[in-house]
């Protein structure tokens, strides 16, 4: 029964993935399938959304059993005459789909909530996506890489509320034991890049 949720789940996230708006501070920051730690991480995340401004967040996450939970907060300067908005979210991802013969990818939940918030105009948002991608881990070398796809529905409530879709594609990298290097990328209304590094426990 849990199979059939699961594949029911990304049916529906790949078919609405045209359109956007990201993860838990509204930034194009994604999540690969597994977690890089055995116990936490902590580190930085720049963004970079649709060409419009930046935002710099810190980022720390845990481990709880099968699950993990990461918290992030940040400034975001959109430019010109707008005011700089603080970002604050929550995340939590768990696993739900190990890799067989049938189907090449692992994959996991990945839900949230959180808000830009500055006077006068303040978003909330809560993301629900599910990222599939598959560790590979070259031949001589000790970086490994999980390339990854994130199809995300987002809602987002700004004195209104509506449902919004992104198709969210990233890459881990991880050198040695303690450090990842984290790039992603959203395709849709929102696009934008983010890039990352984070330190691992």
């Amino acid at each position: 029964m849990r199979r059939h949720a699961t594949w029911l789940i990304a049916g529906l996230l790949v078919s609405l993935a045209p359109a956007l708006r990201a993860q838990s501070t509204g930034m194009p920051s994604f999540n690969a399938p597994y977690r890089a730690f055995h116990r936490s991480e902590f580190g930085v995340v720049a963004s970079f959304p649709n060409g419009n401004g930046a935002a710099f967040e810190g980022v720390y996450r845990y481990a709880v059993s099968n699950f993990d939970v990461g918290f992030r907060g940040g400034m975001y300067d959109p430019g010109g005459s707008f005011k700089t908005e603080l970002l604050l979210g929550a995340e939590a991802r768990e696993r739900v789909i190990t890799h067989t013969i049938d189907f090449p990818l692992d994959g996991a939940l990945v839900f949230g909530i959180g808000g830009a918030f500055v006077s006068g105009s303040s978003v909330v948002f809560i993301p629900v996506g599910l990222s599939l991608g598959r560790r590979v881990d070259p031949k001589r070398s000790t970086v490994s890489i999980v390339p990854y796809v994130q199809p995300t529905a987002t809602l987002v409530a700004d004195g209104g509320s509506n449902l919004d879709f992104t198709l969210g594609l990233g890459a881990d990298f991880r050198f040695g034991r303690t450090l990842d290097a984290r790039l992603s990328a959203g395709l849709g209304d929102l696009d934008g890049v983010s890039i990352g590094v984070v330190w691992v426990h």
